[in-house]
């Protein structure tokens, strides 16, 4: 299982770029495409749409080198072993 969490950890580490790569790819084609009356609403949409995925895609960047480094490897199963969070150097 720990194997799949890695090999996945790979995986979202590139889909995260790619998805960013898509994105803008999107953006630019749809707003070269659009006309000048709804150029500007269509730009609007865009920006907010890569404001709010960019920061998603990030994240997923981040879980996916956790994954990679093994973070996941061993969850808690029970409330006792839960200890208090201590912060460990990259």
């Amino acid at each position: 299982m720990n194997n799949i969490k890695k090999f996945l950890g790979i995986a979202w580490m590139a889909l995260s770029p790619l998805i960013v790569f898509f994105l803008l790819t999107q953006a630019i084609d749809k707003i070269n495409k659009a006309s000048e009356a709804t150029k500007a609403n269509v730009t609007l949409q865009w920006v907010i749409i890569l404001i709010v995925f960019t920061p998603i895609c990030l994240g997923l960047l981040i879980f996916g080198f956790y994954a990679l480094k093994g973070e996941y490897a061993h969850l808690p199963e029970t409330s006792a072993e839960v200890d208090d969070y201590e912060a460990k150097p990259l």
